[in-house]
């Protein structure tokens, strides 16, 4: 049998003031047996060094925006980040015979969502993959966004098999232990899970996946000049993933008013104040909490549902 993964790529510095990668891929560049497994080939790649360098989250734009297939293929978008996307592109897309067939890409957030992981696609196999992943430590979420997909913007969008690990709460430019160490052996994990499947050997998994289905983004409340007049209500600080029931509190006013969460059914708020989202006016995304039921199929990747994202 060919095995169905041949080359994983581990990202880390998408984001360059989100050090947990950054550190993880320096560590997997100096001691890469860390990652090898006998039935693919692994790299770790520092995505946007000249961010990590000046500990920032991006030079000119943010490069896990970078990634749709009309930016990758117009030439007039030439600053650092976009020229560093399409050079990531050449390298991961499995347009090219060294593509990577699963993509890792390593953030962190100031959000309390602890273990968060994105898939890149809501194929079979990332989603037997995730549901391998929450049971073995139930401390897993697994978050859909609204534009996931083959043409979404995402680093992670190169693969449809893949996903983005978000860990937290940790502050930008800041290392914490535990957070290092838990994602370390979150990556060990998805290692071991691909080489499993490549052996024809697939590790056990559940029937069913919880997921969180991304709804909607909310901005905080602006004045007419566009400056924020509100912060995260404090009962509903650092509560992601927890539900939201509609009248109970979404922000405080600075001159103490408060403003309820108007919808008509109870939602799961996720990224609730997380710093990097200001610039985009998105204070949380609500979502709703979803049971999957998992195809019994093979675990194999079928080689015809690669994302080429050929442009």
């Amino acid at each position: 049998m060919s095995h169905v993964i041949r080359r994983v790529a581990i990202v880390g510095g998408t984001h360059g003031n989100e050090l947990t990668g950054v550190y993880l891929v320096k560590k997997f560049q100096e001691f890469p047996d860390l990652l090898k497994r006998s039935t693919f080939e692994t790299v770790a790649l520092l995505a946007n060094p000249k961010a990590v360098e000046m500990n920032r989250r991006y030079v000119d734009r943010d490069l896990n925006r970078c990634f749709g297939r009309a930016d990758l293929a117009n030439p007039d978008l030439t600053s650092y980040e976009d020229t560093r996307a399409k050079e990531i592109w050449a390298q991961l897309s499995p347009k090219y015979d060294r593509g990577a067939d699963f993509i890792i890409d390593l953030h962190s957030t100031t959000a309390n969502m602890g273990l968060t992981i994105l898939p890149s696609s809501k194929h079979p196999f990332n989603l037997q993959l995730l549901a391998y992943l929450s049971e073995l430590d139930r401390s897993v979420r697994v978050f859909f966004r609204e534009e996931d997909g083959e043409d979404a913007p995402m680093l992670r969008s190169l693969s449809a098999c893949g996903c983005t690990i978000e860990v937290g709460p940790i502050a930008q430019g800041v290392v914490n232990a535990n957070l290092f160490q838990q994602t370390e052996m979150l990556v060990y994990a998805i290692l071991n899970y691909l080489d499993a499947t490549n052996r024809s050997n697939p590790l056990v998994i559940a029937s069913h996946l919880t997921a969180y289905q991304a709804i909607v983004s909310v901005d905080y409340p602006r004045n007419s000049v566009g400056e924020i007049q509100a912060t995260i209500h404090p009962q509903l600080q650092f509560k992601d993933y927890e539900p939201l029931h509609p009248g109970e509190p979404m922000f405080l006013t600075f001159t103490g008013e408060i403003f309820p969460y108007q919808g008509e059914s109870t939602v799961f708020p996720v990224f609730i104040n997380e710093a990097a989202y200001y610039e985009k006016h998105i204070a949380m995304v609500l979502t709703k909490k979803q049971q999957l039921q998992l195809e019994t199929a093979s675990n194999n990747v079928p080689s015809n549902t690669r994302n080429k994202k050929g442009l």
